[in-house]
């Protein structure tokens, strides 16, 4: 029995691996193109970084929940195919709905993102920052239709267990992010300095490339081909499109609660002095690229439990799900040790600490990034389990849980601690920590009683 049980183990485990490691990798890469905007502007001074780091969370607030609406289209094809393995046409139907349900999203998107500094005023943002955020955004945002449609072909590609493509795009599309931006905003190579502007336009030329990059894959490569995505695009398949905003609407609300929470706590740090929300913008992406690691496991795991669902293998269920949290929090120990060990160096790498105004933001991304260690084991578990869940298509409840979680739990530990007991910026970090380990328990939980649901 115990050698059985290290075989399943073993197999689980390199399954789970050989599936995650190329949406990990893409994951990262997509992180890492944030990064590399965070780091030029940072070059440009305190202020555009503030700025940016205003900016850069309203479209994500966008980004991330349209990206947990599209994605909802890979549980169903990996339970498609679970059920019947040249499911082609039930496939098809999936992916072409998703990238009408795209189209959908992002026209109310521009709407919203059109109006970014009336916004950014009403939370209570200083108005010269709220006034060059409106820089980044609006080009920014003409990025949002080709990054949806990027989304959903990455989940195709990832439910048919071949998402290393998706990671050969995305590395292509850091190193133009990293050439077009660097250009556009100081200047170089012959174009203009466009500084905020220039930001915004590299990255919706970057994610235009993505999409289209990954469109050319799926139409010629003999793997995808077969299924036609394109074809005959414009025809409606209301059924499914319903099905997809059932199943998709609750993930996108789970996804926009944490999203949010965070981009909340861009604002808590507004309040508080640009200082603090220079450091946070560092300090968050250094902890956002950790987390790309936990959120392609996740990924992984709803491909790998969706398909033993869709087969009707209970047995099967259960082990992707140990094999995932197991790898998860082996890799977030690794995690938490980094940030723990080397938080001065990475801070170094986005700020200079050359006069005491710099010094100070260095040293409070500094004391965030502390608290960022702390909370790793808690965001990686909250990711897998969300992860596992949806392979079940178990959507609305963890949506409740993120909820209480998110909104209760950590928004209230971060204003209580932030304001009411004057702990600035490092406050506000532990109510995100608070936040993540209550939803973490709880998804976790929820898991663990699979069985009663089914029942």
């Amino acid at each position: 029995m115990a050698r059985d049980e290290q075989h399943w183990w073993r197999r689980e485990a390199l399954a789970m691996v050989v599936l995650a490691y190329p949406l990990v990798l893409t994951n990262l890469a997509q992180a890492l193109i944030a990064t590399t905007d965070v780091v030029l502007l940072g070059w440009a001074g305190p202020h555009p970084l503030a700025a940016a780091s205003l900016g850069v969370n309203l479209v994500n607030a966008c980004v991330f929940f349209g990206t947990g609406l599209v994605t909802a289209a890979a549980p169903m094809i990996a339970r498609a195919l679970g059920e019947r393995s040249n499911a082609v046409r039930d496939v098809r139907r999936t992916v072409r709905q998703a990238l009408w349900v795209s189209v959908t999203l992002v026209v109310p998107m521009w709407l919203l993102l059109w109006q970014a500094e009336p916004i950014l005023l009403a939370f209570g943002q200083q108005p010269d920052l709220a006034h060059d955020a409106v820089k980044l955004v609006h080009p920014m945002m003409l990025g949002l239709l080709p990054l949806m449609g990027y989304y959903v072909l990455r989940a195709f590609v990832s439910a048919l267990e071949r998402p290393i493509w998706a990671f050969v795009i995305g590395v292509i599309a850091v190193l133009l992010n990293a050439v077009l931006n660097y250009a556009l905003i100081f200047g170089r190579f012959g174009l203009p300095a466009l500084g905020l502007f220039g930001a915004g336009l590299g990255s919706a030329l970057s994610n235009l490339w993505m999409f289209v990059g990954l469109a050319v894959v799926v139409a010629r490569h003999k793997r995808f081909r077969r299924y036609h995505l394109f074809g005959r695009w414009w025809r409606a398949d209301w059924p499914r499109y319903r099905a997809l905003w059932r199943l998709g609407l609750p993930i996108a609300v789970t996804v926009g609660l944490e999203v949010t929470i965070f981009n909340c706590a861009v604002f808590l740090m507004g309040l508080i002095g640009t200082p603090e929300l220079a450091a946070h913008a560092v300090a968050i992406q250094l902890a956002a690229l950790c987390f790309m690691i936990p959120l392609g496991l996740a990924q992984a795991a709803t491909v790998r439990v969706g398909l033993a669902f869709g087969r009707g293998d209970a047995v099967g269920v259960g082990r992707a799900g140990a094999a995932a949290l197991g790898l998860t929090m082996a890799v977030m120990a690794c995690t938490a040790t980094i940030l723990l060990t080397l938080r001065h160096p990475l801070v170094a790498m986005f700020l200079a600490s050359d006069t005491p105004a710099e010094a100070h933001v260095v040293s409070l991304a500094v004391s965030f990034l502390g608290v960022a260690a702390l909370f790793q084991f808690f965001d990686g578990a909250q990711a897998v389990g969300a992860g596992m869940l949806r392979g079940l298509h178990d959507t609305f409840v963890p949506m409740l849980l993120a909820l209480i979680g998110y909104w209760i739990v950590g928004l209230g530990t971060a204003v209580v601690l932030g304001f009411w007991l004057g702990w600035g910026g490092v406050g506000v970090w532990v109510g995100l920590a608070a936040g993540l380990a209550t939803v973490a328990v709880l998804m976790v939980a929820r898991w663990a009683m699979r069985d009663r649901q089914a029942g």
